[in-house]
């Protein structure tokens, strides 16, 4: 026996519902995880109630498939009915997720979709009661109606996807699932089992469609994760480090041994910018102002917000010098923002410790600001008081 001829066979429906079984339990685990996480999100209360339906819909194909056995009809149509309601409530968490911000997903068609399938299944058994008398031994029962609204629901919300902001992934797996339930009515109304390759496709394309969903899913944990890591670090309204995670990174930069300094810098008639062109402006010109400490210090250091309008770096001395550093920041500033900044600098010579470097560095700055603004101080021996604290401007 060949392995093409293993796959489309009963042996392959049974390692193909293990698979997906395997895979679901999986995806099971990413959203009890998910659920504890972020427990107002009522797409994860969906998520953890559709994937049971699944997991019972392909331990009953397992069943249905196993040779010798003589089952009651009411098995087929529960398998094809669980298939039908959790594809429809599993595309339905998919796409609520990504469409959760910026969009509102109306839940009124996916309502009706199931109905339609409870109505279309009670139809077929009113239709014909006798059928659902009759034992079947193992192998698929087919119920016309139901197997071609299956159909027609796969490409409704294929259809639907068009306002979803999903990625590539999605957008293959519903490709995929319609490509599988094309194959699996021609095999079961036009073929009945004569043609390999499309039993092949009907056993393989489950396994493909769930590791597509398992790996969107495993997407979106990563997304959320980093988006909750990148939120704990930085600052909400610049971008720039926050200032614990600041003093994390310089810390590092200083434990090198190889000379650090810090540049601090507060943005000059900061309060009269927001009294006369209102917070909106004045935030657009703190990130401007930021964007540049950042891109100035980036590769050499780190940047970071201490506290309103006050802006700090730290970089390395050995690659470059701190007054060109913080001069080249002083200028770009004038020249692309419509404000001016005063700056103080401390280095490593002056202390190992990193907060008394910030403490120095903002002494030196408050000399530039004291002695009219818009200007590069270097600390240098403390006299005992900020506003006595002597500095040199460079």
């Amino acid at each position: 026996m060949t392995i093409i001829q293993w796959l489309s066979g009963t042996s392959g429906q049974l390692f193909s519902s293990a698979c997906v079984i395997i895979i679901l339990v999986l995806m099971m685990f990413m959203s009890v995880r998910l659920h504890k996480g972020y427990r107002k999100r009522a797409p994860y209360h969906l998520l953890i109630a559709a994937i049971p339906f699944m997991i019972v819909e392909y331990s009953l194909l397992v069943v249905l498939t196993y040779p010798g056995w003589s089952l009651s009809p009411w098995l087929h149509l529960s398998a094809t009915m669980l298939q039908i309601v959790s594809f429809i409530i599993i595309n339905f968490v998919f796409m609520k997720l990504y469409t959760y911000r910026s969009a509102q997903l109306r839940v009124i068609p996916f309502v009706i979709m199931i109905s339609l399938a409870l109505l279309i299944a009670a139809g077929q058994v009113i239709a014909d009661p006798a059928r659902m008398d009759r034992m079947v031994e193992g192998g698929s029962l087919n119920f016309l109606a139901l197997d071609f609204y299956a159909l027609v629901v796969t490409f409704l919300v294929l259809l639907d996807t068009k306002g979803a902001e999903m990625n590539s992934k999605y957008y293959g797996s519903l490709i995929v699932y319609f490509i599988y339930e094309l194959a699996r009515l021609a095999d079961g109304y036009v073929f009945h089992g004569s043609v390999a390759w499309l039993l092949l496709l009907s056993h393989l394309l489950p396994i493909v469609y769930y590791t597509l969903l398992f790996l969107l899913l495993f997407d979106w944990v990563i997304e959320r994760l980093v988006s909750t890591h990148q939120s704990s670090i930085t600052d909400g309204l610049t971008g720039l480090y926050n200032r614990r995670h600041f003093s994390v990174k310089a810390d590092q930069l200083m434990s090198r041994g190889k000379g650090m300094a810090v540049i601090f810098c507060d943005i000059d008639n900061f309060k009269k910018l927001n009294d006369t062109h209102g917070h909106h402006k004045a935030d657009g010109v703190l990130k401007q102002v930021s964007e540049i400490i950042k891109e100035e210090s980036t590769g050499i250091g780190a940047a970071g917000r201490y506290g309103g309008e006050e802006l700090l770096a730290c970089i390395a001395t050995d690659r470059v010098k701190p007054d060109r550093v913080a001069e080249s920041i002083r200028k770009r500033v004038e020249d692309e923002t419509m404000v001016t900044i005063s700056v103080g600098v401390s280095t490593s010579k002056d202390s190992s410790d990193v907060q008394e470097m910030i403490k120095q560095a903002d002494q030196a700055m408050y000399m530039s600001k004291t002695t009219g603004k818009n200007k590069v101080s270097f600390f240098s021996t403390p006299t005992g008081s900020r506003s006595r604290a002597a500095a040199k401007s460079s």
